[in-house]
């Protein structure tokens, strides 16, 4: 059974874990410029930051996506304007939990988190255009095909083509 939950304190590690135990060619893979990632402390300092926030005043706002009650991953957004709309980020945290076909079905679950909670309009997903797990699933999970174009997607990304997708409700 797949869930989704809005992500707590005790997620913070396992959210670290995820990015600071990843091999560098599998961060490469979805577009992650190593020298701009900051240090584990930096990181998990601001996700507890945004914890306490009101959603209008929150940065960036996280999701657990879990099988079976054990947590798989996380979805978040940043950048995002409260009231208007939001960029979509997708992790399944270990390998043996991928193409499973959880994808479409966790994503489906987060999106009324995103929408009711933020108040937002259109969410937008800019997946790397050379990473086709991303983009195959957001077809599948309803999301309509804006454009490519090349762009820096993100504050730890380097300049890469993406591929740009939004959903509205």
């Amino acid at each position: 059974m797949l869930t989704v939950r809005e992500l707590t304190l005790n997620d913070i590690d396992r959210v670290a874990n995820y990015w600071f135990g990843a091999d560098e060619a599998y961060l490469k893979s979805l577009g992650v410029d190593i020298a701009k990632m900051p240090e584990r402390e930096q990181f998990t300092a601001m996700m507890q930051s945004q914890l306490a926030l009101p959603y209008d005043q929150k940065k960036g706002y996280a999701l657990i996506w879990e099988a079976n009650g054990q947590p798989i991953g996380h979805s978040n957004v940043n950048p995002f304007t409260f009231g208007t709309n939001a960029y979509m980020h997708l992790h399944i945290w270990d390998a043996a939990d991928r193409k499973k076909g959880y994808g479409v079905e966790l994503i489906r679950l987060s999106l009324p988190y995103y929408f009711n909670n933020l108040k937002i309009k259109t969410l937008y997903c800019e997946p790397y255009a050379l990473n086709p797990a991303p983009n195959k699933l957001l077809q599948k999970a309803g999301f309509t095909f804006v454009k490519e174009y090349v762009t820096t997607p993100g504050s730890i990304t380097f300049e890469q083509p993406v591929k740009l997708w939004q959903i509205t409700i």
